[in-house]
């Protein structure tokens, strides 16, 4: 095979590798030997068929099988004989006008990952800042609770049902007059204002009282999860059975027994355990956030730009997403257009940090265990409908890059914790308003996106189902790469199954759910 390097430009190379023809069909003629004993034809003895019938019966499938991995083997050849370590799939393309009988010529170009020496640990110093737990967060935490466990006691019968009361009804859904599938039932619950059924169901009922019999005529969206009923006009005909208003939820005791607890105690315990593993969860990404702009601050190597126009995409890709559901989509896209220079420096620096936490785990010793990788396969495979795991799980095994994306958060994550037990760290007590707003002052603008008004704080989840908050905006986020580590990032879609559909809220009942 001979080899000519076209292009030595930074981290780009390209290559013409040109492949004898005599080579190709020197495979060719050992493909048919190893087949002939194989191959049936009426005539002759099993494994008697002469070498030249069997190359004029299969010798078209056996040329393009033998060619494939002549290609595949030859690039191999290329990236272990220039000892180059590429950032991504490399592009190969087979020169036009190749024949049967005569050399092929193909074209390799790849980016390679840049020569990077890894710094040294010594002497890294960082800063954890810890939240206590008070007494009044935990009450704080303990009334959001109670919000999302709100109780109905029955109204007086002359009550006139208005938004933020229950009603217990029996209904019927008709088209054209016919009940529909799964269109009915008894005894469902319904808060007037919840936005639980399909837009313009509970508006009608506002001013029922207990006992009332009415009529309500609806229109289904254009996107409802039943096709048959997308789009349709229907008639409901609705019995109210009791109207209920909201009382007072204590927290007490009997509070506590509702989540399967002893008490009052021990709810407040596993509160206070959910409130630490949340500041601790901030915690890391204060001292993650110091220990990626320490490392940022340091290093400075160009890194390769299909790498960066990847992790670009990516970002690019769910800021449209954002932009999509926000109530002046138009406006968010503009704004996001206007940033569009600080976001490719933000894929920059992120493809840069991993190339660069990842030099420091090799260079380290930090390693993913089999056992991990089979975790995370198992755990990747979830996301896809029960028939396609398996196969989901096949193509994971056989795609290097795919075991790379895969593997690459978790690396990162190991990395970061193996240099924070290398650090000097000091201590400092602060409360969560500090602890976030330091969060907030170290993020630079080649960093993250910029922040739109504050959320409001979230209620309360029950006690047993809480995890630990995933940390935000991790910079060192990228795509597959051999070598790289990438936060957060997932497996390729390219020959992978389907990934299953978001599970949808059942309707209570079958009551006509909004999608």
């Amino acid at each position: 095979m001979q080899i000519v390097e076209t292009t030595n430009e930074g981290l780009k190379r390209a290559y013409t590798l040109t492949i004898p023809a005599k080579d190709i069909e020197a495979k060719i003629d050992a493909e048919v030997k190893k087949v002939a004993p194989q191959v049936r034809m009426p005539g002759f003895r099993p494994g008697k068929v002469p070498a030249n019938l069997v190359r004029k019966m299969h010798g078209e499938a056996l040329h393009a099988d033998v060619l494939n991995n002549t290609l595949r083997e030859s690039v191999d050849g290329l990236i272990r004989d220039k000892q180059l370590r590429p950032a991504l799939q490399p592009k190969v393309e087979m020169a036009d006008g190749y024949e049967q009988g005569k050399d092929a010529e193909l074209t390799v170009e790849v980016e390679v990952l840049p020569e990077i020496t890894a710094p040294s640990i010594d002497g890294l110093q960082l800063e954890r800042l810890t939240v206590p737990v008070s007494d009044a967060q935990i009450d704080e935490a303990l009334g959001r609770l109670a919000e999302g466990q709100k109780s109905y006691k029955d109204a007086a019968k002359t009550k006139k049902a208005a938004a933020g009361d229950q009603l217990i009804i029996d209904f019927v859904g008709k088209l054209d007059g016919v009940e529909f599938e799964n269109g009915a039932a008894q005894d469902a619950p319904l808060v007037i204002g919840s936005g639980q059924f399909i837009p313009g169901f509970e508006e009608q009922l506002t001013g029922v009282k207990t006992g009332d019999e009415k009529t309500i005529k609806v229109t289904f969206p254009a996107d409802y999860q039943a096709e048959h009923l997308a789009g349709k006009e229907a008639e409901f005909d609705i019995t109210v059975k009791q109207v209920k208003v909201e009382t007072e939820t204590k927290i007490d005791d009997e509070f506590a027994k509702n989540f399967g607890l002893e008490g009052l105690d021990k709810l407040k315990e596993l509160m206070k355990g959910q409130i630490e593993q949340e500041s601790a969860g901030l915690t890391r990404t204060q001292m993650k956030r110091q220990l990626l702009d320490k490392l940022a601050a340091d290093h400075d190597f160009d890194v390769p730009p299909t790498m960066v126009e990847a992790e670009f995409e990516q970002i690019w890709n769910q800021l449209q997403q954002e932009a999509a559901r926000e109530e002046d989509p138009a406006a968010a896209l503009k704004e996001i257009e206007a940033e569009k220079d600080d976001y490719k420096r933000i894929a920059e620096r992120r493809v840069r940090l991993g190339l660069l936490l990842s030099e420091i785990g090799q260079a380290n010793g930090v390693e993913i265990s089999s056992q991990e990788m089979q975790m995370l396969i198992q755990q990747a495979a979830q996301q896809y409908r029960p028939e396609d795991r398996e196969r989901f799980v096949e193509y994971v095994r056989g795609d290097a890059m795919a075991q790379a994306q895969l593997r690459a958060p978790l690396y990162e994550d190991k990395v970061v914790d193996f240099l924070f037990d290398k650090a000097e760290v000091t201590e400092r007590e602060v409360t969560r308003e500090e602890l976030e707003a330091a969060i907030e002052a170290e993020e630079t603008p080649a960093e993250a996106p910029k922040k739109k008004a504050p959320a409001k704080k979230a209620a309360a989840k029950k006690p047993a189902a809480k995890k630990a908050p995933a940390e935000k905006k991790a910079p060192a986020k990228k795509p597959a790469a051999k070598k790289a580590t990438a936060s957060e990032a997932k497996p390729a879609a390219k020959k992978a199954p389907a990934k299953k559909a978001p599970a949808k809220k059942p309707a209570a009942k079958k009551a006509p759910a909004k999608k």
